[in-house]
């Protein structure tokens, strides 16, 4: 054999980590150095030496293929779907016996059958691959089909009858079936022994078995699919979520003036903030609506989770939210209504709400919360929190009665209702603390799509983990 591919050849170095580059590279470059050993050994059939030295070099072709393959799949495989740290990718598996060392390394056996005797004489590994006593004889060329799964055996058949008739080399995979009913993938690789008239008097063949090798491709393809089929499911689930939540927000974009006749109006402007990590769609809202009284609805809110169901239950939410303020329900016991909704629902929740009726000709302002952060009401350039009134989250139990607070608006006030995650990595009185702070940027504002372009510009860049929305109105001069 060529000294450059001796056994005594020092060990190449490893590559850095994460160089799977490099490691496909040296793989090729062996193939390459492999494929020109076996050009160099001898093509006489009859020279058991040079015949062994192909057979290896074929073999060792097919697991330099085998291991370029794998390291491709390592460099280009499918990405795991979004999911949050700690939680295991829906849908996918591990691969069989990859935490075994060595699990996908190919056990090689060696066979010869002689034609003019029917003598065979088989290699140990040979036996061990196919589960038969040592003892026993090896099987003959016509006995072999007969440990061959039946779909499998017309193959075997085939590639046999090419080598021995036309002197093909053999070259293809197969399914036997152990004594102890196992079944094994094999692989194998023979030639022709010809006679020095030409005619075939024996058949010498290696034998992989690529059982693992093959479980492990499949359990690679399965867990692509599965991936692919997930990934389908959860764009699907997107969408959805995002025509739902578009269908159920306010329609209007920039400023809008409720109610809509009178002096005494609110100047409203809002925007919804998606998470920047996340690509589901959560349950934040806002809503905006004149009732028939002439007095405005304002209300924000928070289903927890992500998702088309959790999108659907806020729907229903301010669906049913609308309905009972048109029919004059009180912000209090409106809050009472929904948490029966929520608490009576099929798939259980949690939600978080505050309601406003704001009343044009005294600039009264009544609000409720569901453990909710309270307005911020902003005046002559300071601002502060509003004091709420009792209430617990909706859906946390049952029978929970809600406070009401009133607050009387002046000219020229704002307020500031908002869902929690608005400010990035702050909550509680932090969060209200940083909003505040815009109090002289409210002051200078020409009007509410002022204002919320400086929340947004404040802190709608920042990468947030949840969705969020912010409402604000401000009282006509």
């Amino acid at each position: 054999m060529p000294s450059h591919l001796s056994a005594d050849r020092p060990a190449a170095e490893p590559p850095a980590s994460g160089s799977v580059d490099a490691l496909i590279s040296q793989t090729r470059r062996l193939r390459g150095e492999v494929d020109a050993v076996r050009r160099d050994a001898p093509a006489d059939g009859a020279d058991p030496e040079g015949r062994w030295q192909r057979a290896l070099c074929d073999l060792a072709m097919h697991q330099l293929n085998d291991l370029d393959q794998h390291l491709a799949q390592l460099r280009d495989g499918p990405p795991p779907a979004p999911v949050e740290p700690g939680h295991a990718v829906p849908g996918t598996r591990a691969v069989p016996g990859a935490s075994r060392r060595g699990s996908l390394l190919s056990r090689v056996g060696s066979a010869e059958w002689n034609l003019l005797t029917d003598e065979a004489s088989w290699s140990g590994e040979l036996y061990r691959i196919l589960g038969r006593d040592p003892t026993a004889p090896p099987l003959t060329l016509d006995e072999l089909p007969s440990a061959v799964l039946d779909e499998d055996r017309p193959r075997l058949t085939s590639m046999v009858t090419d080598c021995l008739i036309d002197a093909k080399p053999i070259d293809g995979e197969f399914r036997l079936v152990r004594p102890d009913g196992g079944v094994r993938t094999v692989h194998m690789m023979g030639e022709p022994v010809l006679a020095a008239d030409g005619s075939t008097e024996a058949m010498w063949a290696v034998v992989r078995d690529v059982s693992e090798l093959r479980r492990s491709e499949l359990a690679v393809d399965e867990s692509r699919d599965s991936f692919q089929r997930h990934r389908h499911r959860a764009q699907t689930e997107h969408r959805i979520a995002v025509e739902l939540q578009e269908a159920v927000l306010p329609p209007w974009r920039g400023s809008l003036r409720l109610p809509r006749q009178g002096p005494e109006t609110l100047d409203l402007a809002a925007r919804y903030l998606p998470s920047a990590t996340s690509s589901l769609i959560g349950g934040d809202w806002y809503d905006a609506l004149e009732l028939s009284s002439g007095e405005t609805l304002l209300s924000v809110g928070d289903l927890t989770g992500h998702g088309v169901t959790v999108t659907s239950g806020m729907a229903m939410l301010i669906g049913a939210l609308r309905g009972m303020a048109m029919a004059g329900t009180a912000p209090g016991r409106l809050m009472e209504w929904l948490n029966q909704i929520l608490d009576a629902s099929v798939q259980p929740a949690l939600g978080s709400a505050v309601c406003c009726r704001y009343r044009p000709e005294t600039r009264t302002l009544t609000w409720a919360q569901a453990g909710h952060p309270a307005p911020l009401l902003f005046r002559n350039g300071t601002g502060r929190v509003l004091t709420p009134p009792d209430g617990v989250l909706l859906g946390a139990t049952s029978g929970a009665a809600y406070g009401q607070a009133e607050e009387r608006l002046e000219p020229g006030d704002l307020l500031l209702l908002r869902t929690d995650g608005l400010v990035p990595r702050h909550t509680g009185a932090a969060a209200a603390e940083r909003l505040l702070a815009l109090a002289p940027r409210f002051e200078e504002a020409r009007g509410a799509q002022d204002c919320v372009r400086a929340v947004v510009e404040e802190f709608g860049e920042t990468e947030r983990e949840d969705d969020a929305c912010v409402l604000v109105a401000k009282v006509a001069h």
